[in-house]
């Protein structure tokens, strides 16, 4: 799949559910409240079958994504359904590790390649603070657990506000360094601003580089995170919902009412 600007995209991020065990102030635009009703969000067998479309047309990358991934019931078997799949040469997850200890077994059964843990500081009482109440001994453990089970290289998310020179950025870096772990850098993204930033350690954030789709829990696909254009699998089917978003897809940002997006460097 090639888009109008000569990119190929090879990556989907597949969001099983918009829920969370958490509540960081940095993950939602301050007007997003609301979760897609039960009925509306796709099965798991419309949700493999979305991916295995996207793979015979040249997908190659797939991360299952939330919300938090592991809040939704049974996740283990879309794992299992998804890494059947021939043709997919990485599987992963995207989780803040709350659940992952309990977890991170099953979901190496599964066919599950590896995870990237959000860890924003090593700090107990300011990871609390971070998240809403997490628990970071929690984290910690799935992280330990994710290593043992194999799901590897496991890597970190770490939001930071202004640097990646911030303490709690710092004190990630160290404690990845020490464990053998590695580590992205995200800058917390400014919704009413409308500026992002490229990812310090990983491909995020290069629009020019830019190779992804996304699949939301209500079977939309998104040709960008900032966009506002969307394609229901339900109503267009799948190949006309990945082609259309495919055509879509935007050079930077999004052609549509989020027009005030800005990227910045660093």
């Amino acid at each position: 799949m090639i888009d109008r600007f000569g990119r190929e995209i090879t990556y989907l991020r597949v969001s099983v559910t918009d829920r969370c065990n958490l509540n960081c102030s940095y993950c939602k635009p301050p007007a997003q409240t609301s979760f897609a009703p039960r009925r509306e969000v796709i099965s798991f067998e419309e949700t493999a079958e979305v991916v295995r479309v996207a793979v015979d047309l040249g997908i190659r990358k797939v991360r299952l994504t939330g919300g938090e991934p592991l809040v939704r019931r049974g996740v283990h078997t879309l794992v299992r359904m998804i890494a059947s799949i021939d043709g997919i040469k990485d599987l992963a997850m995207s989780t803040n590790g709350i659940l992952l200890a309990e977890h991170a077994r099953a979901l190496a059964d599964a066919g599950l390649h590896r995870v990237n843990v959000s860890l924003d500081s090593v700090n107990p009482e300011r990871y609390r603070g971070i998240t809403g109440g997490g628990d970071l001994s929690r984290v910690l453990a799935g992280i330990e657990a994710a290593g043992d089970a194999g799901l590897k290289p496991v890597k970190l998310n770490c939001v930071f506000r202004q640097s990646s020179d911030e303490p709690d950025a710092r004190g990630v870096a160290r404690f990845a360094g020490e464990n053998g772990l590695d580590v992205r850098f995200v800058r917390q993204m400014d919704f009413q601003a409308g500026t992002f930033s490229v990812v310090e350690g990983g491909a995020g954030g290069d629009c020019s580089q830019c190779n992804r789709l996304r699949l939301s829990c209500d079977g939309q696909v998104r040709p960008c995170l900032f966009s506002d254009l969307s394609f229901s699998v339900r109503e267009l089917g799948v190949i006309g919902a990945l082609e259309q978003a495919i055509l879509s897809k935007p050079e930077t940002g999004a052609p549509c009412s989020r027009s005030w997006i800005r990227i910045t460097g660093g």
